[in-house]
């Protein structure tokens, strides 16, 4: 009876799988037909490795043995759910040691399950072995966490990344890190590898100085808080190089100048100078700080000459503002999308070379990683690329039925947008049934994103041509060939304005270091002219060897506006491309 209403479970236990998502209207009435817990024929899959539950608000709890159940789970995404530290605590009361990435975000959890550090037995077992010994990222945002406890560094020793923006702490790091002389001592120190906190839109009133205890440190953001000050050993920091301190009201006003327009470089070196309107023994511990750190960099000085080689390898990327742009392209929102994909984010990158070689090869292979990674195979965010010599502007983001929305999607003929679901949807059911993939199919996952939608989103050009249907495909006449020099990129999504834009950082970052590694010739520079690959590249100039690595690509903003012209967003902006800024250099 249970397995017949989960033909997913029974899928998957059939095929082995190893990967499984659960999504859409049907999956939530079956949890809340089961009492807003998970199904039981799910803990007889112990082969899963990756497990998704997400946007489903009848889920209350895990229910018992999930841990115990899925041992083999390194992977579990349980966003936009309605779970609660009980419900969390009964599935993830035992360990789960292959578990690296966990997303609990957008829960409303007020307090953290005992497992991951809140209060419970787990505080009493100190000396247990941590239940989540190779966790690299936990993803709390979006919740109304008030405090966290000094048991998720027991919990997670491995912990790289901390996600906690959207919640109501007041203080950074807080409980976070155990009191000194509170109990056993951790091997390293508390979380040793944390190279990546962010804290933004939150409450937090204080930034303690024991940031400085987390030695790896490379990415802090406390954006949209409510500080006054900013901690002198911050600058003790000794990996720090990205930081967001914007959205606060600091008493120091040049220092609030600075967050706002300055490189974390130069607000470290203010901070390591005292600021403004220090006192002569505030200046004394500063000289003190100052001698101390000197002694260790000279004891570690290969981290410092590493420090040099990354700053003088940064990539160069340039902002064209919309006031210098004569012609700046415009996407214009109609209010129908707001009910289907409400979020999009686009710009122009200018500069690139995909002529020579596997140069065009590498980044298709890019863009298909990023679809893969970051935005968990098109579910969060889906990226599209075009020439931007075959985009008539201004652009409309709009919906249309599915019956009337048509498309030339790439390497098809032109085909009604509900007949290329279908015979997507097909295609992927059957190469799945002929390699015997024990996995979800990727393609499967999006595709389901528009079940039960009345309308489909979609980019029209000023002719009236849809150049994008996300996120399924984009369009035959906009494709990216080997000419390309300027792309029109965008990014949408139907969960937030916020991944719309760290997916567009990213997609960024990664066009830039393609576009390096092919003006430095690190690779055999083919070509599709048969002459040029006999003869091989001539060089005129023996300088241009070095030139063009100087030179930055050029993103210009794009502004999405409403119908009425009123602005929706606008990419990038001062507060864009810092999530990168330790591999990018942008010039504003």
């Amino acid at each position: 009876m249970a397995a017949a209403a989960w033909p997913e479970l029974e899928a998957a236990g059939r095929e082995r799988r190893r990967e499984l998502s659960l999504s859409g209207a049907a999956v939530a009435e079956r949890v809340a037909a089961g009492g807003g817990r998970l199904p039981a024929a799910l803990l007889a899959l112990p082969l899963l490795q990756s497990l998704e539950l997400s946007g489903c608000a009848a889920l209350r709890e895990l229910g018992p043995g999930l841990a115990a159940a899925l041992p083999a789970l390194h992977t579990l995404v349980l966003r936009g759910n309605a779970l609660g530290p009980a419900g969390l605590g009964a599935g993830l009361g035992g360990p789960l040691p292959a578990l690296r990435l966990l997303d609990l975000s957008g829960n409303g959890l007020e307090a953290l399950p005992a497992a991951l550090g809140g209060a419970g037995p787990a505080e009493e077992e100190a000396a247990a072995a941590p239940a989540f010994p190779q966790l690299r990222s936990l993803n709390l945002s979006g919740n109304r966490l008030r405090e966290l406890g000094p048991g998720l560094a027991r919990a997670a020793p491995q912990l790289q990344a901390l996600l906690l923006s959207g919640n109501r702490l007041r203080a950074l790091p807080g409980g976070l890190l155990p009191p000194a002389g509170g109990g056993a001592a951790l091997p390293g120190g508390p979380f040793p590898l944390l190279s990546r906190l962010e804290a933004a839109d939150n409450e937090v009133e204080e930034l303690g100085a024991d940031i400085a205890a987390l030695p790896a440190l490379k990415s802090l953001d406390v954006g949209n808080n409510q500080l006054r000050e900013l901690p002198a050993a911050l600058a003790d920091c000794p990996r720090l190089k990205e930081a967001n301190f914007r959205g606060n009201q600091l008493k120091d006003k040049r220092l609030e100048k600075m967050v706002n327009g300055c490189q974390v470089k130069a607000i470290l070196e203010y901070l390591r100078a005292g600021g403004r309107g220090k006192g002569k023994a505030e200046s004394a511990r500063e000289e003190a700080r100052k001698k101390k750190r000197e002694k260790q960099q000279k004891k570690d000085g290969r981290d410092g000459e590493q420090d040099e080689l990354e700053e003088a390898s940064k990539l160069l990327v340039k902002v064209l503002h919309i006031s210098e742009n004569p012609v700046p392209l415009v996407v214009k929102a109609t209010p129908g999308i707001k009910d289907v994909r409400p979020f999009i984010v686009c710009c122009v990158l200018k500069g690139v070379n995909l002529k020579p070689g596997n140069a065009l090869k590498r980044f298709l292979t890019a863009q298909t990683k990023l679809h893969e990674d970051i935005c968990e195979k098109r579910t969060a965010a889906t990226i599209a690329t075009h020439d931007l010599q075959l985009i008539k502007g201004p652009l409309l983001y709009d919906v249309q039925p599915p019956d009337e929305l048509k498309i030339t999607p790439l390497g098809r003929k032109e085909i009604k947008a509900k007949d290329l679901l279908r015979q997507l949807q097909l295609e992927a059911e059957e190469q799945r049934k002929q390699k015997k993939r024990q996995n979800v199919s990727g393609l499967h996952k999006y595709l389901q994103l528009l079940d039960g939608k009345d309308n489909y989103p979609c980019l029209v050009d000023a002719e009236g041509v849809v150049i994008s249907f996300p996120p399924i495909t984009n369009s035959e006449k906009t494709k990216i060939r080997k000419q390309t020099r300027d792309l029109f990129l965008e990014v949408t999504s139907d969960t937030s304005l916020q991944i719309c834009k760290d997916v567009m950082d990213m997609l960024i970052l990664k066009i830039a270091e393609l576009n390096r590694l092919t003006l430095e010739n690190k690779e055999d520079s083919g070509s599709d002219n048969e002459s040029d690959a006999l003869c091989g590249p001539v060089n005129l100039n023996p300088s241009q060897n070095v030139q063009p690595m100087n030179l930055p690509l050029v993103v210009e903003q794009v502004r999405v506006v409403d119908t009425d012209g009123n602005l929706k967003v606008l990419y990038p902006s001062k507060t864009d491309l810092t999530t990168a800024s330790s591999l990018l250099t942008v010039i504003r």
